[in-house]
């Protein structure tokens, strides 16, 4: 990209910090690079804060000291954080949010997948929803993992390594095709 190009926003996926233990400090600049809407919880607010961060969102029901000028607060009510984020972006247009956390719960997200692009990062995995047909290209080696299992489950590109774990059979693609509407699969990063 040109150094004229010019993020809208809402452009680029959100950012929900929800736990940051053990996560890279490069990916998570990536993941901050395009300067996107930041969304953190008092336990990784000051974190995020130590690395000089922008934060925009702080999901909190409480008074917490100032961090930053001109951060909002976020209520969470009966909502857990990442359906109490989930809910606002949807309400507000963003139309993609990467979540990092130490604590990937299948529950929280399970109702929003249609309605907003998800990529889950958790320890040295991605996970992210996919449809059937889905197909991507890997190098060869590379294991996939699903995190929902199929009734029914055909692929190609993959051999099995069982306990739902699959492996690359050689550098190309890999397509996987299912009867549900989606299933959740997690990869290395």
């Amino acid at each position: 990209m040109s150094s004229h190009h010019i993020v809208r926003e809402k452009q680029e996926p959100a950012l929900l910090i929800l736990g940051l233990n053990g996560f890279s400090e490069e990916l998570l600049g990536q993941l901050l690079e395009w300067s996107p809407t930041v969304i953190v919880t008092p336990t990784t607010a000051e974190k995020v804060h130590a690395f000089g961060t922008k934060i925009d969102w702080l999901l909190t029901d409480g008074i917490i000291g100032e961090l930053q000028s001109d951060v909002k607060m976020l209520p969470v009510g009966n909502d857990s954080f990442a359906e109490a984020a989930l809910k606002y972006l949807i309400a507000h247009g963003y139309h993609a949010v990467n979540v990092v956390t130490d604590n990937f719960e299948l529950k929280d997200y399970l109702f929003y997948t249609d309605k907003i692009t998800l990529v889950m990062y958790q320890d040295h995995q991605k996970i992210y929803p996919v449809s059937s047909g889905f197909s991507k290209w890997k190098p060869a080696g590379e294991v996939i993992h699903l995190i929902t299992r199929p009734k029914v489950l055909t692929y190609s590109g993959l051999k099995a390594l069982g306990n739902n774990k699959f492996k690359t059979a050689q550098d190309g693609f890999f397509s996987m095709r299912f009867p549900q509407p989606f299933i959740f699969i997690a990869e290395e990063v």
